[in-house]
């Protein structure tokens, strides 16, 4: 097996990069189009995190810092690459990015219902915090 590499998205990822979440990332989002992705890399390039192996697709992180909060979002592994580190390499990824730019904290948007997901960012030294709750209003 060839090294992981891991490397920031480019426009030109955008479209295989939808495809990859519907395989492998759990829900979807309003911005889960070519555009949302296109301007997501255009106005911050090092937030979307990928992990190819061999050419393919193999997981993706969004590690957005906006100035005050460092955000993780979209921490997906391909189904059949899972529990060989992945996530893992991601995560030290974001987590530098952040370092750099004088982030103090990471926060991650996990869907409730996701179980797998609860025990992956655990192991990553990453708890629940009970007291907040996310509230939204879409645009459109």
């Amino acid at each position: 097996m060839t090294e992981l590499l891991i490397r920031p998205a480019t426009a030109a990822d955008a479209e295989a990069v939808l495809a990859f979440w519907t395989l492998a990332a759990e829900g979807t989002s309003i911005t889960d189009d070519v555009d949302g992705v296109t301007r997501l890399i255009g106005r911050d390039p090092e937030a979307l995190i990928l992990a190819e192996r061999d050419g393919l697709l193999v997981g993706s992180v969004i590690a957005g810092y906006d100035g005050w909060r460092c955000s993780l979002y979209r921490l997906a592994v391909l189904p059949s690459h899972r529990r060989r580190g992945i996530s893992t390499a991601l995560l030290e990824a974001a987590e530098r990015r952040f370092a750099a730019v004088g982030g103090r904290r990471a926060d991650a948007m996990v869907l409730e219902a996701n179980e797998r997901a609860h025990h992956a960012w655990s192991a990553a030294g990453y708890h629940r915090q009970n007291r907040w709750r996310r509230w939204v209003k879409p645009f459109a």
